[in-house]
């Protein structure tokens, strides 16, 4: 094919090479137009199988948004859990050259305070932990004030929130219609 201007020449397969070759316009060509087709989509209905399981999506949504939440949440706080385990057995690992003994005197005063904490549960908790903190901090003073200081203040906060939530209750306590009934009478013989 050759292809001229806007008309295309075609040659023949034939012997005859003195027959005139007839032009053909782009139009004229199969290959050039596509047959006009009349495409429309239309949308099949919906079985049985499938409204069920629109159903069933519908139903799920609030659950799985629910659990992407949490998802979101708890992931950093696993994540950092995790770094923190592979941390510890890198240091564990290749400890300084004195760590294990002073973990042995922190173990033993901890044990040493369940022994003196015989008896109510209050001293079962605060024997060991007491102990072990003042042997922690004989051998690590810095990273106890830090511990300290952090303690300190959530426990100041705390006991602030406690205090306002009492405060609210006590304040906000509507006085009872017995209340009000003695308040009025004892008003009126005493004036």
């Amino acid at each position: 094919m050759y292809k001229v201007g806007g008309v295309v020449l075609a040659a023949s397969a034939s012997a005859d090479e003195d027959k005139p070759r007839t032009a053909l316009s782009v139009d004229e060509l199969s290959l050039y137009t596509p047959p006009p087709q009349k495409i429309q989509r239309v949308q099949p209905e919906r079985g049985q199988v499938e409204e069920s399981v629109a159903a069933l999506r519908k139903l799920a949504e609030p659950y799985t948004t629910w659990c992407q939440g949490v998802y979101g949440t708890v992931k950093p706080k696993v994540d950092s859990t995790v770094q923190f385990g592979q941390n510890s057995y890198v240091y564990l690992k290749n400890p300084p050259p004195e760590f294990y003994p002073r973990a042995g005197v922190i173990g033993l005063a901890g044990i040493l305070g369940l022994f003196l904490g015989r008896g109510s549960r209050l001293k079962k908790v605060i024997y060991p932990t007491g102990l072990m903190a003042v042997a922690a901090s004989m051998y690590y003073p810095q990273e106890v004030l830090t511990v300290a200081k952090n303690t300190g203040d959530t426990v100041y906060d705390l006991a602030l929130q406690a205090y306002v939530a009492v405060e609210k209750l006590i304040k906000g306590k509507p006085a009872s219609k017995k209340d009000r009934a003695e308040k009025s009478s004892s008003g009126e013989t005493k004036a």
